[in-house]
């Protein structure tokens, strides 16, 4: 009998803000590819990554735990990982045809498969396939960041080489390459991994130009946000955690972030046309997901990068469509607080793969349904050495670990995180609720956050907890 179990692709861009959609009402940016996976399926409107930087977030997306299950709290590259068994894994030993294409899952060592059957893909560290084609096709380029615009800088320009050599148009040609020689016996499932929106911001030139031209918005500076403050960025003034930018710097800043993300989405219209795209190559028989890893402050709140717990780093795109019979709504925006945790258990639901015990995610099936019940109340977002946080996409409560200091944002009223309200009397209820809740989640980590009556500031934070529990598979 045949095959009929779904194909399943899943799209990731890299630091890609959950506001960065048109169908999210973006006042400038074009996304209509995008837009129309939402539009065949759902948006979850209150999606989270739980540790907002990249090889943490990638790790819960591959196993579906938290990150103080996982082990990694904050950003430490070389650090082998014993994973459990994970979203590939599950699905390879199921008989499906694994592959990724593109930026690598920023696992150690770079080659590490994790479940994937095959691997095309660019690393940091020098390994890198597409480093290898670019060479060939342009030897004297100096390659990827070959032009001076570098992988935290917020310095923007033109894509100084053709188009075809830029690598959103590059991941795409492997992800069609792969379709064309995949084996037909079996479904698969097909990772194309962007590099973009995250820096180097070099976009070709026609959507740098198209930017530049549009009036694009202002960074949102909230009443507490002050330009001065440590720089995580150890003062590089143009990879910095810290930025107050002004009207060039600023300008070809967020057209080069922007045409970046219009670029891919026009890439992926070579993926999901309706003419010889994806669907018509598989009689109508492929999940797409699509999600970004974490965000970028963009210079809201004096800020650059991520690693820290408001909406521009933490909160992210979401986007699912599946074929008729699984009876997702068409084009609903679904609230209920979520994060990347949740991918694995759905894409496994939605293979009839059984869900490993290992998995702390829940399938997201239900809730875009509108038949879940007792959903989650909040997501934890921490980030070593930084924040411990809570929020349930309604109100936001984080706590700083080094001196305590504590924030609190109504995201309904307030979903820019304009005005901190951790000193108002009349919130001081509700916070206290927050804080308590922060005080059971942290009870019993191994920094000692919490002695399961109060917070407690000042602890060393490591990016790595040191014996986390880990299952004994891999892959």
């Amino acid at each position: 009998m045949p095959d009929t179990r779904p194909n399943i692709l899943l799209i990731m861009t890299d630091q890609q803000r959950g506001d960065c959609l048109s169908c999210a009402d973006h006042p400038v940016l074009l996304t209509p590819n995008m837009d129309t996976i939402a539009e065949a399926g759902v948006r979850f409107t209150q999606a989270y990554s739980t540790c907002p930087t990249c090889i943490a977030a990638r790790r819960s997306l591959l196993s579906g735990q938290y990150p103080r299950t996982h082990g990694m709290v904050g950003y430490r590259d070389g650090v082998p990982w014993r994973a459990p068994t994970t979203l590939p894994g599950a699905l390879s030993r199921a008989g499906y045809q694994t592959a990724l294409v593109g930026r690598s899952m920023h696992q150690y060592p770079a080659r590490a498969r994790f479940g994937y059957e095959q691997m095309i893909i660019h690393a940091h560290g020098g390994d890198s396939d597409y480093e290898r084609w670019l060479a060939q096709r342009a030897p004297d380029s100096g390659g990827w960041m070959g032009f001076g615009i570098m992988h935290n800088d917020w310095t923007a320009r033109p894509w100084a080489l053709p188009d075809e050599l830029h690598f959103s148009h590059w991941v795409v040609n492997e992800a069609l390459q792969f379709l064309e020689r995949r084996d037909p016996t079996c479904p698969f499932f097909l990772t194309v991994s962007f590099l973009g929106p995250h820096p180097p911001l070099q976009p070709p030139a026609f959507y740098f130009e198209r930017y530049l031209r549009l009036e694009t918005p202002e960074p949102f500076i909230g009443d507490w946000a002050t330009p001065t403050g440590p720089d995580l960025g150890g003062n590089d003034l143009v990879a910095p955690s810290r930025v107050n930018l002004h009207g060039e710097a600023l300008r070809a800043c967020r057209a080069g972030y922007y045409g970046l993300i219009n670029h891919i989405d026009d890439e992926i219209r070579r993926l999901l046309s309706p003419v010889g795209g994806i669907q018509a190559q598989t009689g109508n028989n492929t999940v797409v997901l699509f999600a970004s890893d974490h965000g970028e402050m963009l210079g809201d709140h004096y800020l650059w990068r991520k690693s820290v717990p408001y909406e521009p780093a933490a909160h992210i795109p979401l986007l699912l469509c599946a074929p008729e019979r699984f009876r997702l709504p068409a084009g609903c925006a679904v609230e209920g607080v979520c994060c990347l945790e949740d991918i694995m258990p759905t894409l496994l639901e939605l293979a009839g793969v059984e869900i490993p015990a290992t998995v702390e995610g829940r399938s997201l099936l239900d809730l875009a349904r509108g038949e879940a019940q007792a959903w989650r109340e909040y997501v934890t977002i921490e980030h070593a050495p930084l924040h411990q946080s809570l929020t349930d996409g309604r109100e936001k409560y984080i706590w700083w670990v080094a001196d305590g200091r504590e924030q609190f944002f109504d995201l309904t009223v307030d979903p820019h995180e304009l005005h901190d309200l951790a000193r108002d009397p009349a919130d001081a209820n509700q916070i206290a609720l927050w804080r308590s809740r922060l005080v059971r989640e942290l009870a019993g980590r191994p920094e000692g956050f919490s002695d399961g009556k109060w917070l407690i500031a000042g602890r060393a934070y490591p990016a790595v907890i040191e014996g986390a529990a880990y299952d004994n598979q891999t892959g």
